[in-house]
């Protein structure tokens, strides 16, 4: 494998799976040339004229939509560690007998571990999607034929409308559905909310398959997935396991030193100018994230102070934020619990979106921009303020981008970072791997100190005198190594077993098989 170096310093393969590549070429400066990918062109005289595209089963629809070997197949992961399609979806792959395929998710989780057994048969070549738990951990130590490709939500957007990544055949889980193909996920069994993670492959996939346990007379109303998009439909018994679908992800974390972190946020928040009257923010849906929301709540109530927006995945304490009047609209990507999917159906102010809307590089603007301020985390940080989110210390590949990369375009990007994780400094002098420039991440707070990028004259100028623990980058991760020592940095295997990509689809990182 021949590799470059790319703008950010890293070296990067020049081709990955047969595909060559553009390299990071620095913040802004590759630009797209062409026009977006297009499906070939339906007619309507190959469809029922009645609207039902009801096949008998998913083994049919699949081979009526021509599965053969080497295609590209997709699904979503709005089902999270409670879906069941992917999993069946190769099942009758492996059945058929075909070989080869790309599995392209919008995420994967440890659910899919099902999935092992076809990378290590040949059923499935390589995945390009988040490789999370057990499918992570197999790919770092080797296990899969081609490389792993990782892109944030808004890069699979990119990539899909671009050309970058054209899929055979899209499957979509849909929670509701009638049999010409509308679809959305507000009701039923499998209720998640929202499909927009969908919206992409249903637009641009040369077939697209629904898979429904909740079929409906038509019109599915409302539709997030347009029938004039989907070729074949399909009922089944089950799509995913409703505990699983909306677990582990919205509750305010106890740990007093996370509750720090989530305060010290909030507080330099409030120091800054942040939280006013009509600003917006974006948090995420781990423990600290939540906690953070939950300041902010209090800020805003002691100071009659209500947001325009708040960007989503949305969660039981968001939606109480909209109920109560502290947010006008939700801005919504993906739905964690039933709280969001109850309000997303029934609250005018509970908006739809997608990856094109929130998070798309090459379209005319997108909304990440917009936001005020974005709460986001890392696995590790370095000196530079580069930050990593996809692998630990060890190398090992544990985690996807999701819409991490895409909000860093926002107006403030602060990662609230414990000091150090079971005595590992999480501030190093560079990353493992690089997931995102240090230009564009602003603030880190940690339980022992505030590091305010340089390059933010501005927020250092506002905090000052407020109180406030402000402290170099450097300092911070010299206490930590006081208290922890300096670590070990593992030296990498030499066979490379995924990339990471920009959010323009460039180059910007290697991530390399784990010696065993």
């Amino acid at each position: 494998m021949k590799f470059t170096e790319n703008a950010a310093g890293r070296k990067v393969p020049v081709m990955v799976n047969g595909q060559e590549m553009v390299p990071y070429k620095g913040v802004g400066k590759h630009k797209p040339a062409g026009r977006k990918h297009a499906p070939a062109i339906a007619s309507c005289a190959d469809y029922p004229a009645d609207g039902n595209k009801r096949v008998d089963n998913l083994r049919e629809a699949l081979v009526k939509a021509g599965l053969t070997d080497g295609m590209t197949i997709s699904t979503h992961h709005h089902f999270r560690n409670g879906d069941l399609l992917a999993n069946r979806v190769f099942d009758i792959a492996h059945e058929m007998g075909v070989k080869g395929l790309r599995w392209f998710p919008s995420a994967s989780f440890p659910c899919h571990a099902h999935l092992i057994k076809y990378l290590e048969d040949g059923t499935i070549h390589h995945i390009q999607g988040s490789m999370n738990g057990p499918l992570g951990k197999f790919v770092s130590e080797g296990g899969m034929q081609g490389t792993g490709v990782l892109r944030s939500h808004g890069g699979r957007y990119q990539a899909i409308q671009d050309g970058e990544v054209t899929i055979d055949i899209a499957v979509i889980g849909a929670p509701t559905a009638d049999p010409f193909g509308n679809a959305n996920g507000l009701y039923g069994n499998s209720a998640c909310g929202l499909l927009g993670f969908a919206l992409a492959d249903s637009q641009y996939a040369d077939k697209v398959i629904v898979v429904t346990d909740n079929m409906v007379e038509f019109p599915c109303i409302p539709w997030q997935i347009q029938g004039n998009y989907v070729d074949f439909t399909v009922q089944v018994d089950k799509l995913g396991d409703p505990e699983q679908i909306v677990s582990g992800t919205t509750e305010i974390t106890r740990s007093p030193d996370r509750l720090l972190l989530a305060e010290l946020t909030a507080t330099f928040c409030d120091a800054a100018g942040i939280i006013r009257d009509g600003f917006s923010f974006q948090s995420g849906a781990g423990g600290t994230s939540l906690a953070v929301g939950e300041y902010f709540r209090k800020i805003m109530q002691e100071k009659n102070i209500r947001a325009r927006f708040a960007r989503g995945g949305s969660n039981k304490y968001l939606v109480s934020m909209l109920r109560d009047g502290l947010v006008e609209y939700i801005l919504d990507g993906q739905t964690f619990d039933l709280d969001g999917v109850q309000s997303m159906a029934q609250n005018a102010g509970h908006v739809w979106t997608s990856p094109f809307t929130s998070y798309n590089y090459h379209g005319k603007g997108n909304f990440a921009g917009m936001v005020d301020v974005v709460i986001l985390g890392a696995t590790e940080v370095d000196t530079d303020f580069n930050a990593n989110v996809v692998t630990h210390s060890d190398g090992y590949l544990l985690h996807g981008l999701g819409g991490w990369q895409n909000c860093l375009f926002s107006k403030t990007v602060i990662l609230p970072v414990p000091l150090f994780r079971d005595r590992i400094p999480v501030i190093r002098d560079r990353v493992t791997t690089l997931c995102g420039p240090g230009e564009l991440i602003d603030v880190i707070v940690t339980e022992r100190g505030i590091a305010i990028n340089p390059l933010r004259k501005d927020l250092l100028e506002k905090v000052e005198g407020a109180g406030l623990p402000i402290r170099t980058i450097q300092e911070l991760k010299e206490e930590a190594e006081s208290i922890c020592g300096v670590p070990q940095t593992p030296a990498p295997g030499e066979e490379v077993a995924a990339v990471i990509k920009w959010v323009d689809g460039t180059l910007l990182d290697t991530v390399y098989r784990v010696k065993s």
